[in-house]
């Protein structure tokens, strides 16, 4: 599903954010990545979405090297892949059924596929009882359900997700992460960037741990593991701050 092939990436301000990055995400599995604010989480998922290209090596989506993609091909893309934001990203003067919407209406959807498929999503998320809502009407945990249903509408091989949870607390948490869940089994792969370790812990996934834009660590290690190394670069940069 996704591979990426010792790739670097260097922006023009000299700052190296990933550093000979290599691993593949294969369908069906859902996997945690993590590590420090800076350790090159966002540019990892840019790279991805191809918002950023890379300064070496390959990234890979479904076997098709998407370095050598111009950028009329970007948008195609970009339909294989699904987005799911800390902050939901919702449009607040639109309805619940016009944000979930949206990607097919720019797709050029038929208005009878978009019904079927918006009422689908929002029902596998559970909320097709809102449809005529204005997002702003809704709870957090819901405009992040319906965060979820706008990206999976498309029915996307590969869902992304950064800090999906930041803003939940652990009961609402685990629903969002019940959703996920139910994606990957049926074949999505999905990719949660987070720092949430008390997340991490209570889910045995895989896990990718970045430090300083190098790839550290691939497993699915004892979460206590992951949170001493991340302590310990804490406690590093405290040190060379002070």
């Amino acid at each position: 599903m996704i591979k990426f092939d010792r790739v670097s990436k260097r922006y023009p301000n000299g700052k190296e954010a990933l550093r000979r990055i290599q691993f593949e995400l294969p369908a069906g599995q859902l996997t945690f990545l993590t590590g420090h604010s800076g350790a090159g989480k966002s540019t990892l998922l840019k790279l991805i979405m191809m918002i950023e290209r890379p300064t070496q090596g390959q990234v890979f989506l479904e076997g098709q090297n998407l370095n050598g993609l111009g950028a009329r091909h970007v948008p195609f893309v970009r339909r294989k892949i699904g987005m799911v934001h800390q902050n939901h990203q919702l449009l607040f003067d639109r309805s619940v059924f016009d944000n979930v919407a949206l990607p097919l209406v720019i797709a050029g959807f038929a208005r009878a596929d978009i019904g079927k498929r918006v009422r689908a999503a929002l029902d596998k998320v559970g909320l097709l009882d809102k449809e005529k809502l204005n997002p702003i009407m809704l709870s957090g945990g819901e405009q992040q359900r319906v965060g979820i249903a706008r990206a999976v509408v498309n029915k996307p091989p590969l869902l992304l997700a950064d800090e999906p949870t930041g803003n939940l607390d652990p009961a609402l948490s685990a629903e969002i992460m019940d959703l996920f869940h139910d994606f990957a089994r049926v074949g999505v792969a999905v990719l949660i960037a987070t720092h949430d370790l008390s997340l991490i812990a209570r889910y045995r996934h895989r896990l990718l741990t970045l430090r300083e834009g190098a790839l550290i660590h691939d497993g699915e290690d004892a979460p206590s593991q992951v949170e001493q190394d991340l302590a310990l670069y804490a406690r590093r940069e405290d040190h060379h701050g002070s």
